[in-house]
């Protein structure tokens, strides 16, 4: 999850535009690195709007990378309640509830599960304790305001920080669960 130095995921009304994306190679290999072992990625329908066209249309271009394959090939599921049908490629609706059907993912074979967002949609998976594992990417800048990703108070365990030569610094951190 990308977040300010503050820690909001967007600015007051969504704004994104603080992110670094002039990510190096090192950046760019700790993404393909928590990427490899997974065979499912969970959106929340905003997000899923704008993530799953970008990267089905970057697939096609002849630069594509093994990581543009991995977002495109690996199965999505969508979690919406307003969404009734979509036209997007190896992926499905969830309209259930949350913590029964993000659960019975969790309790198939198979491999690892990432959550790309949005704000609010991981909002909720944390406030449910179905997250296991967060990488939370701090952008060197501070907002100011906007959309947390925590509504209460979450205890976390460090696992690794890394620091890249672009600012940003990914803190891994599992939940202890009470």
């Amino acid at each position: 999850m990308q977040l300010s130095v503050d820690g909001y995921v967007c600015g007051p009304n969504g704004e994104m535009d603080w992110m670094v994306w002039d990510w190096d190679e090192a950046v760019k290999d700790y993404v393909k690195e928590i990427t490899r072992p997974v065979d499912c990625i969970l959106l929340g329908r905003k997000l899923a709007q704008g993530f799953i066209p970008h990267w089905t249309a970057a697939a096609k271009e002849p630069a594509a990378d093994e990581f543009t394959r991995k977002m495109v090939d690996t199965p999505k599921v969508v979690f919406s309640k307003t969404l009734t049908e979509q036209n997007w490629e190896n992926t499905r609706i969830e309209s259930g509830d949350l913590m029964e059907a993000v659960t019975a993912l969790k309790n198939e074979e198979g491999g690892d599960i990432i959550v790309y967002g949005g704000a609010g949609f991981v909002s909720n998976l944390i406030a449910a304790g179905l997250i296991d594992e967060l990488h939370l990417w701090y952008n060197p800048t501070a907002i100011g305001a906007g959309m947390p990703i925590f509504s209460g108070r979450t205890n976390l365990k460090l696992v690794k920080a890394t620091a890249f030569n672009c600012g940003e610094v990914v803190i891994h951190y599992e939940p202890i669960k009470a």
